[in-house]
């Protein structure tokens, strides 16, 4: 048995089968690309990633822990590419979402990137398919091929560093799919594009108590280290007071803005761009007695991918609202107009729990959020 630096069993871990069954998971999420769960596994050892994908990312051990996703993801795209034809190739490209030429983004499900497929000239046949039959069947043989493969790599790699740049170019995410055609941001936005942000408000009597945001960036350019916050009122403005925590993958820094009302989220180390990353925070609210609107997100940077932010909120059992409804690049004054019955952005607030997803995306220096009426 061979063992890593990091002390993982890695000829047990790269079998075919389970290298197989890591890869048919991969390419069935819905909820993010393969590098952002590669790095999940390596990063959250008791996760679900990490014990579906230990065949990929154990071998990686000897590297050191920002490394690993990105030789991983390097060792795929590179026998990707060395797939038998380009009918299997293709189908390859997009189960993994390997970035396509000319910043077309792929879509979520493994058959939506397949009916993409469709309409390539020649390579599935001429005319193109009318069904995703072909891709399907290309799926089936390519997948098989592409583990067993894989399985004889995994444990015999003797140097990991030209697989560490194929998957750093690999990300290099062209500013077109960054955008998604997103309006431009202005010259001072926060350089990062946002894939998901899942805000989740608890409310006490009629304000936010908690506001918990978990965020998947995209670095825009190199050298991002973190993303600055708003803090929530009611701080008395002591540093030791601060109501914003960092609760994954970054750390507080409050001593390097002139604004009182910003803190810094610093991340663990500084990204490249196209480099992907994910972070959670916290804000509390000091004013529980101060009357809240909305819930608002502010976007401050390059955008959020479309069905990327989701707002959910638990209302206090004893202050249920009379309505509530989704908001979009509206001002102010008019959040609080409330829409008409069987309008589409009214919200059914049942036993207090309420959720929205923005499908079509966010654009820069826009605000989008869910208001309510008491």
């Amino acid at each position: 048995m061979t063992i890593g630096m990091g002390s993982e069993p890695v000829d047990d871990a790269a079998s075919s089968g389970a290298v197989e069954a890591a890869l048919r998971w991969l390419a069935r999420r819905k909820d993010g690309e393969p590098l952002h769960f590669l790095r999940d596994a390596i990063e959250n050892p008791a996760g679900e990633p990490a014990a579906v994908l230990r065949s990929l990312v154990a071998p990686t051990a000897s590297l050191v822990t920002e490394s690993r996703a990105f030789a991983v993801w390097g060792l795929l795209v590179d026998e990707i590419g060395l797939a038998a034809n380009s009918r299997r190739r293709t189908t390859l490209r997009a189960a993994f979402r390997v970035p396509p030429p000319g910043g077309t983004a792929w879509k979520a499900t493994l058959g939506d990137r397949f009916r993409q497929l469709m309409v390539l000239p020649g390579v599935f046949g001429d005319p193109p398919p009318t069904t995703t039959t072909p891709m399907h069947h290309a799926w089936r043989w390519s997948l098989t091929a592409l583990a067993g493969r894989l399985a004889e790599k995994l444990v015999s790699v003797p140097d990991w560093r030209p697989y560490l740049d194929i998957g750093r170019a690999a990300v290099e995410v062209p500013n077109e799919r960054v955008a998604w055609r997103a309006r431009a941001a202005s010259e001072g936005a926060q350089p990062v594009f946002v894939e998901r942000m899942l805000v989740t408000a608890v409310m006490h009597r009629r304000t936010v108590r908690r506001r918990i945001t978990e965020r998947d960036v995209i670095a825009c350019e190199d050298g991002v280290d973190g993303y600055d916050v708003h803090a929530a009122t009611g701080w008395t403005h002591d540093p030791e007071d601060l109501p914003v925590s960092a609760l994954w993958a970054c750390r507080v820094i409050t001593d390097h803005l002139g604004d009182p009302l910003l803190a810094r989220l610093r991340f663990r180390r500084p990204l490249r761009k196209g480099e992907r990353y994910t972070f959670v925070s916290e804000a509390l609210d000091g004013q529980l007695e101060e009357e809240r609107k909305w819930v608002n997100v502010d976007v401050d940077h390059h955008g959020i991918a479309p069905g990327g932010l989701t707002i959910q909120l638990t209302f206090d059992s004893k202050q249920l609202p009379e309505a509530c409804w989704w908001y979009a690049e509206q001002l102010e004054f008019e959040r609080p107009r409330q829409p008409p019955e069987g309008d589409p952005h009214l919200l059914p607030v049942g036993d207090g729990f309420v959720r929205h997803t923005f499908r079509e995306g966010c654009h820069p220096r826009e605000d989008y959020g869910i208001a309510f009426k008491w």
